[in-house]
């Protein structure tokens, strides 16, 4: 057996002539849809696999294919003669553009085979001269295949070998994906043992130390493992103390380790090629000159074994030292290394004589948390999911690190200036996150952050898609009517109805609502009254400046499109009664809290759905209860006379009463309202405070301070009552349903059932966070006076809520996103790509009769 090893993520080039048996071969060592055939592509263009004239558009199609399979990181296979060079040189440099792995696996097969095999198939009309002209370009290639570009050659000589062939795939050095941590990042060390002993046991590691006395590893009790992010050598007091220890605990499992451009420029140097002794290696040379030969050799080998970049964590974190855009984790090439090592740079030199470099972390938009260091700031500070970890230890900064995955920055300071900077530390030209030249200012938003297709990455429900179009609609109504986008912190979700009532006369009731939480293995829920009013999210603030807003500015209260519910002045109103409601309660100085954000329901319904009321409900009211009891009149004195209207008369009768209980269910809904006269809040989730998102609390919790704002201020703070549900319980059940059941006779709208628990992962995914079920005369407003007559009762029955759904789950996960974002003080753009994504997803279209 002939193992071959293949990297994961490559593109494979088999090689020979024709009649070697490529295709036979391919089919038997990679899935079908791995390998691009170029007779199947000639087929695709000309409907014929053997027309020669189709190869130039051919391949044209097949290499746009590969590139496609390359991005998606798919190992990608060409079946192809490829035995002229220059067919290669153009799949090679495909490799390249992609960053991936160029393989070539070469079936020697001896002609005579070939040219039998070719002789036997019908489809195949050229003569053995071509044959033989193919496999003398094969054999005059083969001593070449390596300084063509190819990382690996495999050359299968024979038809026993070939048979025998069986291909084990690895992953690349860089793909350490298995590995999840907890792990401690180290920034930039440059030689400062003592700052790293210092950290290493800040960070609760148990040196280990030689004979001598110098540590060489150090251990986590809790099986915590280091990340150094390079540049552990130049500049400081003592390289080889550093190495010595980094590499133990590397050797040891303890750490992983990155090279940096300082290691990268000390191999060089000790492999004897001519480098510039300069930014700190000649104190590096200096120090190992004092050390062994063999210890030399050994930090060489390290240095230059290190890998550019590691991914980890199942792709959730990557390291690099000089930090890495998306389209590279993962891939290795020199242009991913050099950028691992360097950064993102012009290629010119500033007035300092530093490399210009380009704020790539500004424009970062990947999923993978990255962090990095090469840069030095005075803080490590989050810049779009990305940090920078070098904050200038050995100019008299500190030595920095970052627990993973608690996101905890641990420093120590520096305990001199070992090496005086070219810029003072913080100052301008680094060409960094923090140079104000080149960074984008966090709290400005570019179209492009919410035109066209976008995937948004939550960390609730994964990856996020948002289609061109409804982008296109949300941003008309965001940029025309919505509250300013520094003050948009949450949009609500959609609220999924239940599946349809068993009952033959009822769309909805609450054994549905309890069936589906049940099935998702949620077994305690909280059922939560209705309020018939309309939804808000109300922001209450005592500092103004963190929402970008001026001295005085209390908050904002709008709908769950975004607009604003009232003009400023009843707005500032409104806010100074919560505010107040909130210092009675407690809150502030519970929370420690300088701003709260709340979701809750505004009432009346008609303080926002006046003009709809009088024009859509109202007119239709009128006009069936001025006709229909005038029909009803005119039809009983025919059927007096003796004419046959009974059928009509039934019917119309039915239709008046349909008409009255009409008008009644939304009038029980409207009320005049005068300024904030009459006006309530009700609140029933505290969404978020200052430095704290309050999304995973229980609902208990939620309800609990919404009862103590009510018990503040009886008069504008309305409670919401509830009842709780043990669904493992018929009995808790039928409570809950009587419940209901009252609640909707009363002319209440019905009830939301939630999952006690906030933020609830059910058996295959995110749960609902909440199912609404709405009373029977209620929904007459919704699907009109006669909805409950059978035969438009069986259309309304026929309804399929998947999408609705699905919607609604985007939806919620896009709004948690939203919060936790703000919450985390990200950039603004990246808080706004949440909240816009709500409102574009309300343009996609739904089940009408939901």
């Amino acid at each position: 057996m002939t193992r071959l090893t293949l990297p994961e993520l490559s593109l494979v080039l088999l090689i020979g002539a024709s009649g070697s048996g490529k295709s036979t071969f391919a089919a038997t060592h990679f899935g079908p849809f791995e390998t691009l055939s170029s007779d199947f592509f000639r087929g695709l263009v000309s409907n014929d696999e053997n027309d020669q004239a189709a190869t130039p558009a051919a391949f044209e199609a097949l290499r746009v294919v590969a590139g496609k399979r390359l991005d998606a990181g798919l190992l990608t296979v060409i079946d192809a003669t490829n035995v002229q060079p220059d067919a290669r040189r153009s799949f090679i440099a495909l490799a390249r553009e992609h960053d991936v792995l160029p393989v070539a696996v070469v079936l020697d097969v001896p002609q005579s085979v070939c040219v039998e095999r070719n002789a036997s198939r019908t489809d195949r009309t050229f003569g053995a001269s071509v044959v033989k002209r193919q496999h003398d370009q094969l054999r005059r290639s083969l001593k070449y295949l390596g300084k063509e570009g190819f990382r690996r050659v495999h050359v299968l000589s024979g038809l026993d070998e070939i048979a025998e062939a069986e291909f084990v795939r690895e992953p690349l050095l860089n793909d350490r994906r298995s590995e999840t941590g907890p792990f401690d990042a180290i920034g930039d060390v440059h030689g400062c043992r003592s700052e790293l002993e210092t950290l290493l046991t800040t960070l609760g590691y148990e040196l280990r130390r030689d004979g001598e006395g110098r540590p060489v590893d150090a251990v986590h009790p809790e099986g915590r493992r280091a990340i150094f992010l390079g540049d552990l050598v130049d500049r400081g007091p003592d390289t080889p103390g550093v190495l010595r220890l980094a590499m133990g605990m590397v050797a040891a499992g303890h750490a992983l380790a990155v090279p940096g451009n300082h290691e990268a420029k000390l191999v060089r140097a000790l492999e004897g090629k001519k480098v510039q002794a300069s930014h700190g290696l000649a104190e590096s040379l200096a120090q190992l000159s004092g050390e062994s030969d063999e210890f030399t050799a050994e930090v060489r080998e390290f240095c230059r074994g290190l890998v550019s970049h590691l991914v980890l964590d199942d792709g959730r974190l990557v390291v690099a030292h000089a930090g890495l855009i998306e389209k590279y984790h993962g891939r290795t090439s020199g242009r991913v290394r050099a950028f691992a090592l360097f950064g993102d740079t012009t290629g010119e030199t500033d007035e300092f004589g530093l490399p210009v470099r380009l704020p790539w972390a500004e424009d970062y938009r990947g999923a993978a948390t990255v962090l990095y260091g090469h840069v030095p700031t005075l803080e490590a500070e989050w810049v779009n999911g990305t940090m920078c970890l070098d904050t200038g230890v050995v100019f008299g900064g500190k030595l920095s690190a970052l627990r993973y995955p608690e996101k905890q920055v641990v420093s120590v300071p520096a305990e001199q200036v070992w090496y005086e900077p070219v810029v003072p530390l913080g100052g301008t030209g680094q060409g960094g996150v923090g140079d104000p030249s080149l960074s984008r200012d966090p709290s400005l938003l570019r179209i492009d952050d919410v035109l066209g297709k976008q995937v948004v990455t939550t960390r609730a429900f994964g990856s996020v898609g948002i289609r061109e179009d409804n982008a296109a609609g949300a941003l008309e109504v965001m940029s025309r009517f919505a509250t300013d986008p520094r003050r948009l912190v949450y949009l609500p979700p959609t609220m999924s109805p239940p599946h349809v009532s068993s009952l033959p006369d009822l769309l909805e009731h609450p054994a549905e609502a309890f069936a589906s939480y049940w099935r998702e293995g949620v077994e305690r829920v909280i059922c939560e009254e209705k309020h018939m009013g309309s939804r808000a999210v109300v922001l209450v603030t005592r500092d103004p400046e963190r929402f970008g807003a001026p001295a005085g500015w209390r908050g904002a209260v709008h709908t769950r499109t975004g607009r604003p519910f009232f003009d400023d002045a009843t707005t500032d109103v409104f806010l100074e009664r919560l505010d107040r409601a909130a210092e009675a309660a407690g809150l502030w100085a519970e929370l420690d809290a300088s701003w709260l954000l709340f979701d809750a329901e505004l009432l009346p319904w008609s303080l926002k759905a006046g003009p709809m009321i009088r024009e859509q409900y109202a007119t239709v009211a009128a006009a069936a209860t001025a006709a229909l009891p005038a029909a009803v009149r005119s039809l009983q004195v025919a059927a007096d006379r003796g004419v046959d209207v009974a059928g009509l008369l039934e019917r119309t009768t039915t239709r008046a009463a349909n008409a009255e209980a009409y008008r009644d269910a939304y009038r029980r809904y409207s009320a005049p309202v005068s300024g904030l006269d009459g006006v309530q809040l009700a609140p029933f989730q505290l969404l978020a405070s200052t430095g704290a998102s309050h999304l995973a609390a229980d609902h208990r919790w939620h309800l609990g301070i919404a009862d103590r704002l009510a018990e503040a201020d009886a008069e504008f703070i309305r409670r919401t009552r509830h009842v709780e549900v043990e669904l493992a319980s018929a009995e808790s059940e039928a409570a809950a349903t009587t419940w209901w059941e009252e609640l909707t006779a009363a002319g209440g709208e019905g009830m939301v059932v939630k999952p006690v628990a906030g933020l609830v992962r059910g058996s295959r995914a995110l749960a609902q966070p909440g199912i609404k079920v709405r009373g029977a005369e209620y929904l007459r407003i919704i699907y009109g006076p006669d909805y409950r007559d059978p035969e438009n009762l069986a259309r309304l029955r026929d309804r399929d809520v998947g999408h609705k759904r699905s919607m609604a789950l985007r939806e919620y996960a896009l709004g948690v996103e939203a919060v936790e974002r703000f919450v985390a003080e990200e950039p603004l753009w990246r808080v706004h790509q949440a909240v816009f994504g709500v409102l574009a997803l309300e343009s996609e279209p739904v089940d009408p009769r939901l």
